[in-house]
């Protein structure tokens, strides 16, 4: 019985030393200035988001601005403004080389900023629209130029006179020699051409032949028989 009650009376927890109360005392208030610092950032985040809202609110109806550009700012910031600017229906975009550097552009719908735009303001440059409407009709005349030039020089040249007229006197010496080798060919093979095949007489020409040769033959056959 002594030593069961020897055991619960040191498993009971031992009254706390000065250390311990002090260590739970930092732990507490360490807890309450987080729990101030979250809240002391969500209200500047009400706050500067309620900012936010009346910039962009006054941008849209100023009929005059087409885009604005703001300071640099946190990545906390930059976010709630994208977020406005989206709700209000207007582009925004971010620049800067490094984090301290970031800011944000908003721009109107119907004045968002074309790629060549945007690609300036990534330089860090500044934008010119009068000189960048300059330098895109030389490039447009440019290319035109050019693409006359290949056209041209891809067109086929066409020949200062025939080439037949050109060389006539070798086609018709080809030619002669063509047909006075035909002719001989004809003579050794005993060919006649059609062209001399025709005959030119007229009818009764003929038909006065062709009597003519069977008088003569008449003749000859009783020639013939009177002779027997």
């Amino acid at each position: 019985m002594a030593d069961l009650l020897g055991s619960i009376l040191s498993s009971m927890e031992k009254p706390p030393t000065v250390g311990d109360q002090e260590s739970r005392r930092k732990a507490r208030e360490q807890a309450a200035r987080m729990k101030k610092m979250q809240e002391d950032e969500k209200r500047k985040k009400v706050e500067f988001r309620k900012k936010m809202e009346k910039e962009v609110s006054d941008f849209v109806q100023d009929s005059v601005l087409q885009k604005k550009k703001y300071k640099p700012m946190g990545k906390i910031e930059r976010s709630i403004l994208h977020d406005v600017a989206e709700v209000a229906g207007l582009s925004s975009f971010s620049f800067g080389d490094d984090e301290e550097s970031r800011y944000v552009m908003i721009f109107k719908k119907e004045f968002a900023p074309s790629d060549e735009e945007l690609e300036a303001y990534r330089r860090g440059e500044e934008w010119d629209h009068a000189k960048a409407e300059e330098r895109r009709k030389l490039k447009e005349q440019a290319a035109l130029e050019e693409e006359t030039a290949s056209a041209s020089q891809k067109r086929p040249s066409s020949p200062s006179s025939n080439y037949r007229d050109k060389y006539s006197h070798l086609i018709g010496t080809s030619a002669a020699k063509d047909a006075a080798h035909t002719l001989e060919a004809n003579r050794a093979y005993g060919c006649v051409p059609v062209a001399n095949k025709r005959d030119t007489r007229s009818i009764e020409e003929a038909m006065n032949d062709i009597r003519a040769k069977k008088r003569l033959k008449r003749g000859e056959e009783d020639t013939g028989a009177g002779s027997l």
